[in-house]
């Protein structure tokens, strides 16, 4: 499942887990990979030094997205190092719900598009809702409105999305409607 920025995706993922579906987050795999000793940590420091360095030397996130998304030739240098392990970690995950018997299982991946990953999956899911709407929960969440729409430029726009996703939420009302669209959505999958 993918989407952009302020979306739904992690309400989405959360109404699926609520469903019974085994969900996974890669935000989670790559925080997993910038810690202390982690390949991410190796690859963020070798690329960008210690600008990304927080003061108690671990790598600061926030810092990575403030190069990355004011530079994008330095952007696709990290998503070169970091989308190929999180592809193994994603697929390392899939297997194990497999194992465990899960009837669906989902990876919420905000860059699956941009990493042009698709192919991989059995289906792929994009969650779009109206940009206007996506500025407002990204400020609400704390963030900057120009940021916010600096960093939804850096994403495949709304229409890319929809043409190369198998399913399609469009989340522009309450999050009642919402949970009747994710609803609908997986009586199809296990139905």
């Amino acid at each position: 499942m993918t989407g952009g920025l302020s979306s739904g995706k992690s309400t989405v993922a959360l109404l699926l887990a609520e469903r019974g579906a085994h969900v996974f987050d890669a935000d989670e795999i790559v925080s997993d990979l910038y810690a202390q000793g982690g390949p991410g940590e190796a690859a963020a420091r070798e690329l960008f030094g210690t600008d990304v360095v927080g003061p108690d030397g671990r790598i600061d996130r926030s810092r990575i997205a403030a190069v990355v998304f004011a530079d994008a030739s330095k952007r696709h240098a990290l998503e070169a190092r970091i989308h190929p392990m999180v592809g193994v970690e994603i697929e390392r995950r899939f297997a194990r719900a497999q194992e465990a018997g899960a009837r669906v299982a989902v990876a919420e991946a905000s860059q699956l598009l941009e990493a042009a990953t698709e192919r991989r999956y059995d289906r792929v899911v994009v969650v779009v809702a109206p940009e206007d709407e996506r500025i407002r929960r990204w400020t609400r969440k704390g963030g900057d409105p120009d940021d916010g729409r600096r960093r939804m430029s850096a994403q495949i726009s709304p229409d890319e999305a929809r043409a190369r996703a198998d399913d399609v939420i469009v989340n522009d009302g309450s999050l009642a409607d919402l949970a009747r669209k994710v609803e609908a959505l997986y009586a199809d999958w296990v139905g």
